[in-house]
């Protein structure tokens, strides 16, 4: 029986590319720029590195239809390089190949990208996708902002929230990720906003407001991970831990029937439960320390707060208003701004979170250190509420 893959991998090293509007770059430029924090936070060569995985979900020239781009661009010595593709779980993914290598036996050392080049496209939020002229036709004009908006709609009406009450919720997280933000010197966003500012920005889809959407940047984070015991040989004594990584897919039952009410993700719920059991985790709100959510709304993230069951099922309001998620709450969410003031490079998203939660478990993450961190999760969220994937990770401390 499947035992999970709990303290069998330790990440060695992580690195991350400062995310922003980056058009003095490309991919390529972007990837070292992580990978060279990473290869030298590792202690190791890159020649030590034995397989390579690459997340991106939009192609560039740079970028190609492979992962021969990722070998070119890092000089990786002819190892097999894998490109992976799971919309905004795709950094997540990637390290979810690179760890599920290194825990197989299949390598000692493997190497995770993730990388996206987004605001060359011109584009205002992501590029235009179709996923075939069957989905076009049931979905006409659907928009991501509009989309979510009506998981606010649903929430509201199963929990018998007012709107003015649920505005003021879900303009708090995002007041919230920008505070956090400031104090992020690799964050797109770092400017902290007033929730007068937020309560009166334009509409974009009743009840989001533009300080309710995530923007698009550009950006790279990337991981390499090993078992712990060659991590002790290079030298390595803080070790950080793989405890869980789990993924979930849709698979049509939201659309298919009336047991979905549109108010939360059965994908989230689904995962979460596969995370705590694989991680050893009994009481989430307890024993978590810290997470960062797939916040591309504020109401997303509003959500996921009961969907990882931290807040109970209609206590998220009460959570929120009352700071429990703040940086100085119980459990602090997005403490690096989250996708919405750090960015969401598509490729790269999933490696950033998991990139914040190891550097507060070392110690490292500056002016937004928390104090004492134990267990991490991070939450990636792609497509939309009625058809999605959702990929989570669990790390945390190795015990000695």
């Amino acid at each position: 029986m499947a035992s999970g893959i709990k303290d069998k991998v330790a990440i060695l090293g992580m690195g991350c590319a400062k995310f922003g509007e980056r058009y003095d770059c490309g991919p390529e430029d972007l990837v070292n720029e992580a990978f060279q924090e990473c290869i030298k936070d590792a202690g190791i060569g890159t020649n030590d590195i034995q397989a390579a995985w690459c997340g991106n979900q939009y192609l560039t020239e740079s970028t190609g239809l492979s992962a021969t781009p990722l070998s070119v661009m890092l000089r990786l010595n002819n190892i097999p390089t894998t490109r992976v593709e799971n919309m905004c779980c795709t950094g997540t993914e990637a390290f979810r190949g690179a760890t599920y290598a290194v825990a197989s036996g299949a390598v000692d050392i493997a190497l995770a990208v993730g990388v996206e080049k987004l605001k060359d496209s011109g584009y205002g939020g992501l590029p235009g996708a179709s996923m075939g002229p069957k989905d076009d036709l049931w979905w006409p004009g659907l928009s991501a902002p509009g989309a979510f908006a009506q998981l606010a709609s649903a929430y509201r009406a199963k929990h018998k929230v007012s709107k003015e009450d649920l505005k003021k919720a879900i303009a708090h997280v995002s007041w919230k990720s920008h505070q956090n933000g400031v104090k992020n010197p690799k964050a797109h966003l770092q400017k902290a906003v007033s929730m007068e500012q937020i309560m009166a920005a334009p509409m974009i889809a009743e009840p989001l407001g533009l300080f309710d959407c995530c923007g698009v940047s550009d950006g790279s984070a990337c991981a390499i991970v090993t078992t712990p015991e060659i991590a002790r040989s290079l030298g390595k004594k803080d070790l950080v831990s793989v405890k869980a990584l789990q993924l979930s897919n849709s698979n049509g039952l939201e659309m298919g029937h009336k047991s979905w009410d549109g108010s939360y993700f059965v994908t989230t719920r689904t995962a979460a439960k596969r995370a705590y059991q694989e991680a050893g985790i009994k009481n989430p709100r307890e024993e978590l320390s810290m997470f960062e959510v797939h916040d591309c709304f504020s109401i997303t993230e509003f959500v996921t707060y009961e969907d990882l069951f931290i807040s109970p099922e209609g206590g998220a309001l009460k959570d929120v208003m009352d700071g429990f998620y703040d940086a100085d709450g119980k459990i602090p969410c997005q403490i690096d701004g989250g996708l919405k003031c750090f960015g969401h490079p598509i490729g790269a998203s999933g490696l950033r979170m998991i990139y914040e939660m190891y550097l507060q478990l070392l110690g490292r993450a500056g002016e937004r250190q928390l104090k004492n961190p134990r267990f991490g999760l991070t939450h990636n969220l792609g497509g939309f509420p009625h058809r999605n994937v959702c990929g989570m990770s669990i790390i945390g401390r190795l015990e000695s």
